[in-house]
């Protein structure tokens, strides 16, 4: 009885999905005046590689319609954590740019930094699997600078009049409002497979890049070509790079899931700790510069803001480094009130005509009109620049200065002409002076028409371990898709990515990739464009690997932050415990005691100590590495508490360092840990120096093909 009602509710579903594909049947696409819109896929430009102009009324439209959408939780990265810090240049690049950040190596440059997911609303989980925002906001002397980016360097769309498709796709299903801070859902993967310009983005989200260990521990990236101009106003193109001193590490997507259940605020929790206890997060801020004469060498656009450039072809020339050194002393007031633009540039730094960024110069400072009440949001003193302010604006909403004189003009004589304008030997900003002789067109250019070859440069660099952490991705992912021709849409432009990858997930999923299929792959064009003129190539191989792509070649010489959990009780022995951890301190990692009760627990010497957490309000995804001292009563208590062993296997089976030591191999010895010895990051009775680097290695890998069977 129970099939035939389910057989029944499927029917249904079938027949309401029938019936409002009818209820569409016939729309045309119009704007909020009903005029036909025949594109409404990109903006309106002078020529197919040109700026995005200002009368395009259809993007506009559609970007403020999309802005204010939400008040006043920001519609995309709501979900924030941020600090303030400063900015240290370690040579000046005169020679490229002009701007007093790059040329000053005596300045501290003042920075906010406000890290972020995309998806998820305020409240959801630190650990979806995401893009990562990464905004920072310089507060220099000639004017506040923006970097506004992510964790990942390329973006899912090529123009942004497609953001609110993307956004709405990925956002919870507005039927239903699920899932939340999850893109493992139909509509998601229907516009995925439906603009493949979205691949190379995609396949970073299924990679460990998009589930960071911490925040502390990602890349960021300005997405962008920007331009650096010099005093003699020459051009260079550059991509900015954000280089994390403590190398770039991830959790694995098991330990994503159960952190979100014991800790929804790891990530933000980790960065309000480690700056609380002295140990700074750094990143040093790189540079990928391209003369403007080699704007066309590579296989590529250089304005196409989904494709990187691999840094094997131009390599990221360090200049500086950002170290974040205080909290906020009120979340609202900067976290939440914190207004980033991309709009907010200072002389020596320019724009290109990508037609993303083009875009985004509108956009956020629209998001900001109604998110922060109107057009005064820089009087906030989080968003304050350091100098003063002297213009002919007045009054508005949320208006706190009280401007004074008789003169709200330019040119005037009342006031003595001021505020006078700025030469540009007195640090005006002027604008980077482009000739175009171009077609007023809304189209964009051919040359961003591949879409495979750089997903599949970037697959094909990943490690082992990595690829498979992308099969998993993806079969959970499509897994959670209902429909199946958008699984099968989606397998069949995987396979154009690697066919074996491809072949891995179709074999999860119970289906077979198909050989072709029905619609046209890139819907991401004009209702009168040619189509085949828009259609992805097959991929081209102008690398065969690009390393650096891979976090099995980030930096392991670490291990500083770490957490450490200890498994004692009373009785522990107090000489392991202090030869071990003497030496973890040293290298700045932290010790937590994971004791059977709360309070204290008293160690061989009869010396009380304090308990960090109760084993039965904590879970080892929590924790980088397991240490288990000597010590017969505290084993014997360990022994008893069935949540010990669980704790251990779990921390096995991700692949995590484990070191006991005397009595306390008695309970590897009841572990799974135990059939493994030979394992490099298992270490029993060894040299504190060793375990420092197993922990160090992050993870061990090689573990993987064992870890998977490991029951917890």
């Amino acid at each position: 009885m129970a099939e035939h009602k389910n057989q029944k509710s499927d029917s249904k579903k079938i027949e309401d999905l029938k019936a409002a594909y009818k209820d569409a049947e016939g729309q045309t696409m119009t704007t909020n005046q009903g005029l036909k819109v025949n594109d409404t896929n990109n903006s309106l430009k002078s020529g197919e590689r040109g700026a995005t102009l200002l009368e395009d009324f259809l993007l506009r439209e559609k970007i403020t319609s999309f802005d204010h959408e939400r008040i006043p939780e920001r519609i995309v990265h709501a979900r924030g954590s941020g600090a303030h810090g400063v900015f240290e240049l370690y040579e000046s690049i005169e020679e490229y740019s002009k701007a007093g950040i790059f040329t000053d190596t005596s300045r501290k440059t003042p920075v906010f930094a406000r890290f972020s997911t995309v998806a998820g609303s305020k409240g959801s989980t630190d650990l979806a699997r995401d893009v990562r925002g990464f905004a920072v906001k310089f507060y220099t002397e000639e004017g506040t600078w923006d970097l506004v980016g992510n964790n990942m360097p390329i973006f899912f769309i090529q123009d942004a009049m497609k953001f609110p498709d993307l956004i709405h796709s990925v956002k919870p299903e507005p039927n239903k409002e699920i899932p939340q801070a999850a893109s493992a859902h139909d509509t998601f993967y229907d516009f995925i497979s439906r603009s493949t310009e979205t691949l190379h983005n995609q396949i970073w989200v299924m990679s460990d890049r998009a589930i960071p260990r911490s925040l502390r521990m990602m890349e960021g990236f300005g997405i962008h070509t920007f331009r650096l101009i010099n005093k003699e106003g020459k051009s260079h193109f550059v991509k900015f790079h954000w280089k994390p001193k403590l190398g770039v590490h991830s959790v694995t997507w098991d330990e994503a899931v159960k952190i979100s259940g014991a800790d929804s605020d790891f990530h933000r929790r980790d960065l309000w700790d480690a700056i609380e206890s002295g140990q700074y997060p750094e990143w040093e801020l790189g540079l990928q510069i391209v003369p403007e004469e080699d704007e066309h060498k590579f296989d590529f656009d250089l304005l196409d803001p989904t494709k990187l450039i691999p840094e094997e072809m131009v390599p990221v020339k360090i200049i500086g480094k950002m170290t974040l050194n205080r909290n906020p002393e009120n979340f609202f007031a900067e976290t939440e009130q914190v207004a980033f633009l991309p709009g907010h540039i200072v002389p020596g730094i320019d724009f290109t005509n990508d037609p993303l960024l083009q875009g985004r110069l509108f956009s956020y400072r629209d998001t900001q009109l109604s998110r922060l009440g109107g057009p005064n949001f820089h009087q906030i003193p989080i968003n304050r620049p350091v100098g003063e302010t002297h213009n002919n604006q007045r009054d508005g909403h949320m208006q706190t200065e009280i401007p004074k004189g008789q003169t709200a003009y330019f040119p005037n004589s009342l006031g003595g002409g001021c505020p006078h304008l700025a030469k540009m030997a007195e640090g005006g900003f002027t604008h980077h002076e482009e000739r175009i002789d171009a077609k007023k067109i809304r189209t964009r250019s051919a040359s961003f028409s591949d879409h495979f070859s750089q997903p599949a440069l970037f697959y094909r660099s990943l490690s082992d371990w990595e690829k498979q952490h992308v099969t998993e991705a993806y079969t959970f992912e499509l897994g959670k898709c209902m429909h199946q021709h958008i699984q099968e849409r989606m397998l069949w432009v995987v396979a154009q990515i690697d066919e074996d990858l491809a072949a891995n997930v179709a074999k999860g999923l119970g289906l077979k990739v198909p050989k072709q299929i029905e619609q046209p792959v890139n819907q991401a064009i004009g209702a009168d464009a040619d189509v085949e003129k828009f259609q992805p190539g097959k991929k081209n191989v102008y690398l065969d690997q690009a390393p650096t792509l891979s976090q099995a070649n980030t930096r392991f010489d670490s291990i500083a932050t770490r957490q450490i959990a200890v498994l004692a009780a009373d009785g522990f022995s107090m000489q392991d415990f202090e030869n071990m951890t003497s030496a973890l301190k040293a290298k700045d990692a932290i010790i937590k005691i994971i004791a059977p009760h709360g309070g204290t627990i008293t160690c061989s010497e009869g010396m009380a100590h304090k308990v960090d957490a109760a084993i039965s309000t904590t879970e080892s995804v929590l924790y980088d590495a397991v240490y288990i001292p000597g010590g017969k009563q505290s084993v014997k208590s360990l022994l008893e508490t069935k949540k010990y062993i669980k704790f251990i296997n779990e921390a096995f089976k991700h692949c995590k360092a484990i070191a006991a030591d005397n009595d306390g191999l008695d309970v590897i010895k009841a572990t799974y840990v135990s059939d493994y010895k030979d394992d490099e990051a298992v270490l029993l009775n060894a040299e504190p120096k060793a375990f420092i680097k197993a922990i160090s290695k992050h993870r061990n890998w090689n573990r993987l093909a064992v870890a998977d069977s490991v029951p917890v």
